[in-house]
């Protein structure tokens, strides 16, 4: 079947740069199976994958496939839903733009209005602009903080939030129908705009969302000259981050100008990805000559946020627990002292987050609710609270670097919470601490919460069979007992089922995911997640102790016992 799609590729009038890459498969099998095996994965989060000919690859006809099945799932929903449109945005990738056009081509004809930005935008901002517009749908063509090989498709619903998997399922159910990609209908931008169908959008979006920016601004007693270190890494974040930096009256605020240039080669980082210290190694030398006190990152997509702070001489990146933990206690902090923390409050975390920030939220008596991995799952919830009233959201995060404070938006958000984490920084420094002080604090007062994260890379067909057998290799032979110390609770999301130590079983209410979660006596953690959007398996750790040292030592045993 590969060398057959192969085949018909080849027999296509393909753009040039497909034609030549094409051409270089024709002595390689096992380069053609793996381009043509399958396509691209669709699922709730939308398609991400490696740029290129095939159908496993992203290219301009991947693209109109999934479009297409868009196209159709939002006909089926009526005229109405087809002149609300769709709010389509990209970052600095390479083939973003083309990507984004393509689809408001094919969406344009099918009769669906489009609204696209003339410029790169966060992945936020398109959520936000999806409410702002009353749109049906969105589109955000990102691979978020992958490699420069990358590229990805990520389809919002009407609410702003990523879409669940009904909305998911009936995409790829059209999609499956589709026989030839090759015979997918696109229509010209320019007809589309004489006909209304199609849209540019910038400026004005860009001053409604600055405007909900800076709603989240405080009015404490803060260091409005506090030095600070932004850098984009070569993504859309540049905009709204330096100039909501400057709207919430910050003075000192220092670009890393090499990474300010929006470039999807990403020329000065490995991996644009704030998670990685090596992402940080320009903002440090840029922070060292200006005596930066924190440094904050964003990936090219601008919905993570990575932050560094100065200790001594150099700076300590803070993990995305630590972060969360640190913007949870602040959040809950000045609310409570401003007279405005709800008695029904909640803070949502992923399954895979540290246990910190239930703690401190159970200290301002605010609610923990878990959800899957994925910030679509928290958006899910933040749309239940609203429609229950069970609960007011005030807090969503993962240990991701994604973090979310108000909802107009309805995904992780690094614009809002680099402004934030900017304010938090200055209104410690008023007291003569740094974030790190801060964090201190929250472990003296909670306990030494310490987490880790180890991923395996699995590429190509083999990989996606070798990632089941981990985990069915699992459920074969569930541990009682790891690194020394007694399982008090399985959770396996798959199955729905959580198994206690004395073999007594009761329901986990979240979606099915295949997932496993193993919860040990001292409290100490591990899950096993295969990733949905990278070919990695994602083995998660976390531990609580009295004092550093034997966070540290603890969770050494548990990731050696482990791998």
């Amino acid at each position: 079947m590969s060398l057959e799609l192969f085949n018909h590729w080849q027999q296509q009038q393909l753009p040039i740069y497909l034609a030549d890459e094409l051409s270089k498969l024709m002595t390689d099998d096992k380069a053609i199976e793996d381009h043509f095996y399958q396509y691209v994965s669709f699922g709730t989060g939308g398609m991400r994958g490696i740029l290129g000919p095939g159908t496993n690859r992203m290219n301009i006809y991947t693209i109109r496939r999934v479009a297409e099945g868009l196209a159709r799932y939002i006909s089926s929903n009526g005229e109405e839903a087809k002149k609300r449109g769709v709010a389509i945005a990209y970052d600095t990738r390479h083939f973003s733009y083309d990507f984004a056009v393509e689809t408001a081509r094919v969406l344009g004809a099918h009769g669906i209005t489009t609204y696209v930005f003339k410029e790169a935008r966060p992945t936020p901002q398109l959520s936000f602009t999806v409410r702002e517009l009353n749109a049906f749908a969105g589109v955000v063509i990102t691979a978020s903080h992958n490699p420069k090989q990358y590229n990805g498709f990520k389809v919002y619903g009407e609410d702003g939030a990523q879409l669940v998997p009904t909305g998911a399922n009936a995409i790829i159910e059209h999609m499956n129908q589709i026989s030839d990609i090759f015979e997918i209908e696109v229509t010209e931008v320019n007809e589309l705009e004489h006909k209304g169908l199609f849209y540019w959008i910038l400026e004005e979006l860009d001053e409604k969302f600055m405007n909900n920016l800076l709603t989240l601004k405080n009015n404490n007693a803060i260091d409005y000259n506090m030095k600070l270190v932004y850098t984009p890494l070569h993504g859309a974040g540049l905009v709204p981050v330096v100039e909501g930096l400057k709207q919430f009256g910050f003075n000192e605020v220092h670009v890393v100008e090499e990474q300010a240039v929006q470039d999807g080669a990403f020329p000065t980082v490995l991996y644009p990805n704030p998670e990685e210290a090596a992402a940080f190694s320009m903002a440090i030398e840029l922070g060292n000559q200006v005596g930066a006190d924190i440094l904050l990152a964003t990936d090219p997509d601008a919905d993570r946020l990575g932050v560094a702070v100065r200790k001594g001489e150099s700076y300590e990146l803070l993990t995305g627990n630590q972060l969360g933990a640190l913007l949870l206690n602040y959040i809950m902090q000045t609310k409570q002292e401003t007279g405005t923390l709800p008695t029904n409050g909640a803070m949502l975390k992923t399954i895979v987050t540290s246990e910190l920030g239930a703690a401190i939220a159970a200290y301002y008596g605010v609610t923990t609710v878990n959800t899957l991995t994925g910030f679509k799952y928290i958006a899910e919830k933040i749309a239940e609270f609203e429609m229950t009233k069970a609960h007011t959201y005030l807090f969503g995060y993962e240990e991701s670097y994604g973090y979310l404070i108000e909802t107009f938006a309805r995904d992780k958000d690094a614009v809002q919470v680099a402004l934030k984490v900017a304010e938090m920084a200055a209104y410690y420094s008023t007291q003569g601490k740094t974030l790190l002080d801060a964090l201190e604090d929250l472990y003296e007062q909670f306990g030494y919460y310490k987490e880790a994260l180890v991923s395996k890379i699995f590429e190509g067909k083999d990989g996606q069979e070798q990632m089941k057998a981990i985990l069915n290799n699992y459920r074969l032979d569930m541990p009682s007992e790891i690194a020394e110390v007694t399982v008090v609770r399985i959770e396996d999301y798959l199955t729905g089922i959580a198994t206690l130590q004395d073999g007594t079983t009761g329901p986990i209410n979240l979606p099915k995911e295949n997932v496993l979660k193993f919860i040990l006596e001292d409290k100490s953690w591990i899950a096993i997640r295969p990733s949905g959007t990278e070919p990695k398996c994602k083995f998660y750790f976390g531990v609580v102790k009295d004092s550093k040292e034997q966070a540290e030592e603890a969770m050494e045993k548990l990731v050696n016992y482990l791998l």
